[in-house]
């Protein structure tokens, strides 16, 4: 969220006010330590107050009387406001602004902010709660919930640190939503980043990137799967060990984000019920195996991995098939499915490129 600033000698306001000169402000300095303590200078524009509208404000109790009276009898100059470049409507400075008023003042220095109208009360909040008149605990509350109704995806640090409260307290108004703030898989952070809720769907790429490509290196992997390279080695240390690669942790939590069904599908009738035994082909697979196993032209790198992929995807007797049926739980069917398809998916395209070359 960035601060632009007219640079041209006269810079049009979008009312029905009159051009403004573009000046190198006095109290540039003090703009400077509001927004970071940039050395870059700070341009600004001599503004017609009546053609500014009022702050949409995070102060649920409006302006300060007193504290404005205090600002308008300051001989010192005062920083200049900030203003939503679209709407001309303040977003940092009401109570300099109704200051100049009492002053007697036509104009007051202006600095342009470009942007949404929701990073805009964003960067209100964030102003007002560094400097200046503070805002009240209720204040920073209520411009919480409306943050988190309007950018869902961030983070309840990223959002704490805009508010001047914690991230527990972010955390805990998300929590307590009601479908007014909506749930996402993902956060971006402070530092802009995208970081899943939960990083089971990441660690199971990697670990299908692993069985695809097992000498790729970490750094290839994480590319792959889009994770952390820290990641990718832990997933890769899990499976050497023969361990699942998303730990129960993540697999409890997964399970939580997920409702289960309203209401448990009805039994199938024998008619229409899919068929459990194995096929005919899945059969001949498993006695062919063997015979794969020891013809040494098979016995290379990506040979050895094509194997190793068919045993496991070789399951065969009827007991074992129900055993792994039974073993999925009900809230966890539609996504097992979903995944055995996408592996049947990419078998078959395997095994029709080989018919291909075999005519």
């Amino acid at each position: 969220m960035a601060l632009y600033l007219a640079s041209s000698t006269t810079v049009p306001v979008p009312a029905a006010a009159t051009a403004v000169a573009t000046v190198q402000s006095p109290a540039a300095a003090m703009v400077r330590q509001r927004s970071g303590g940039s050395s870059k200078p700070v341009l600004t524009t001599m503004v017609p107050i009546d053609s500014l509208l009022p702050a949409d404000s995070p102060r649920t109790t409006g302006e300060d009387d007193g504290h404005i009276q205090v600002l308008a009898e300051l001989d010192a100059p005062l920083p200049p406001i900030i203003v939503h470049r679209s709407t001309m409507r303040v977003i940092d400075g009401m109570h300099r602004l109704r200051a100049a008023q009492v002053s007697g003042a036509e104009c007051i220095e202006v600095r342009f902010f470009e942007g949404t109208e929701d990073n805009a009360f964003v960067l209100a909040v964030k102003l007002n709660v560094a400097n200046g008149l503070p805002l009240s605990q209720s204040d920073r509350t209520a411009a919480a919930v409306r943050i988190l109704g309007s950018h869902p995806q961030w983070s309840d640090r990223r959002i704490a640190a805009a508010t001047g409260l914690v991230a527990s307290t972010i955390a805990s108004m998300r929590k307590r939503s009601t479908g007014g703030i909506e749930q996402l898989n993902a956060r971006v952070g402070r530092d802009g980043r995208a970081r899943p809720l939960n990083s089971a769907e990441g660690r199971r790429r990697a670990s299908q990137v692993i069985a695809d490509r097992p000498h790729a290196s970490l750094r290839e992997i994480a590319d792959a799967a889009g994770v952390a390279p820290a990641t990718a080695k832990d997933v890769r240390d899990r499976l050497l060990q023969g361990r699942d690669p998303v730990p129960s942790r993540l697999r409890e939590a997964e399970a939580q984000q997920e409702p289960a069904p309203a209401e448990a599908p009805a039994a199938r009738s024998g008619a229409d019920r899919p068929d459990a035994r194995p096929a005919a082909g899945t059969a001949a697979a498993g006695t062919a195996l063997p015979n794969m196993r020891k013809d040494p032209s098979l016995r290379t790198e990506a040979g050895r991995t094509l194997l190793r992929l068919l045993s496991a995807h070789s399951i065969g007797e009827e007991e074992k098939w129900r055993r792994l049926v039974d073993s999925v739980p009900r809230h966890r069917a539609d996504s097992v499915a979903r995944a055995a398809r996408a592996c049947a998916e990419q078998w078959v395209r395997f095994a029709k490129e080989l018919e291909l070359r075999g005519t």
